[in-house]
């Protein structure tokens, strides 16, 4: 029986080393295939969440727009993204009225296909947007570090020191102590990454600001992932990644990290 925490570090260093790879290597356009593979996959775990069992139509329809998403974003065309994510909402729409023929037809259908298009491909290709900035390779090397630094320390600092429960309801596992490591390690990381690439260019107050509310923000996305989990009741999206559970349980932080990451580089550092 392999330990759950040696699973954990091997799946996690495999991705690392691949992600790495992808992102520093690869262009631009490897990279929104990759991030299109992840939402695709996202999406397929999240259908299965909330959907279960039939509902072919609308588990295709959220696949294909995770497919399609990433390669819009890689355009950069703010107009463009807006008018694709506008058609996904009606095409949604009316191919769901095309198929109506009970009286009690549930209309919730609608609002799962549109959430998981936006939740999902949608923010995690922020990546994309990203990589095209000045600098684009280390500031998502930066989301990366803010993100695992903070999810190894929280993991060792909960399973050590970890007494009172967060949101128990929510997610069990999760200690204040956990959630308290978890910032603190991540805004040190990110100190120490950002003193190496952006200093003097950035500033170590806009960093550390950064890297602060940013793994706040992080844990929040944990949560909210964990909460959609709950409300049908599951503990993991899937088994695909061992020790980690599903790849949503590995992208659910870095779904609210990256878009975060990006508008405070675009607008307050400009």
């Amino acid at each position: 029986m392999v330990n759950p925490y040696v699973k954990r570090w091997l799946t996690g260093l495999i991705l690392a080393a691949v992600i790495f790879a992808v992102i520093v290597f690869c262009s631009p356009l490897v990279l929104a295939l990759v991030i299109s593979l992840c939402a695709v996959g996202g999406i397929w775990e999240y259908n299965h969440i909330v959907f279960g069992n039939g509902f072919l139509k609308e588990k295709i329809e959220g696949v294909i727009f995770a497919a399609i998403i990433p390669f819009i974003m890689l355009s950069n065309n703010s107009q463009l993204i807006l008018a694709v994510l506008a058609f996904c909402i009606l095409v949604t729409f009316i191919v769901f009225l095309g198929s109506v023929q009970k009286t009690d037809f549930d209309i919730s259908t609608v609002i799962k296909v549109v959430f998981g298009c936006m939740y999902i491909p949608f923010l995690i290709s922020h990546f994309i947007l990203l990589r095209n900035l000045d600098k684009g390779v280390l500031w998502v090397l930066f989301v990366l570090v803010l993100a695992f630094a903070g999810d190894i320390t929280a993991l060792y600092v909960g399973k050590y020191l970890g007494k009172h429960k967060l949101i128990p309801l929510v997610s069990p596992g999760k200690t204040v102590e956990g959630t308290i490591g978890l910032i603190g390690g991540s805004t040190a990381a990110c100190l120490i990454f950002g003193y190496f690439s952006f200093f003097p260019d950035v500033s170590l107050v806009k960093i550390g600001v950064l890297a602060f509310v940013g793994s706040i923000i992080g844990q929040l996305g944990d949560l909210s992932e964990s909460a959609i989990k709950r409300n049908y009741g599951l503990k993991d999206a899937s088994s695909l990644l061992p020790g980690h559970g599903g790849l949503l349980d590995r992208m659910d932080c870095l779904i609210f990290i990256a878009p975060f990451v990006y508008y405070y580089r675009v607008y307050v550092i400009g």
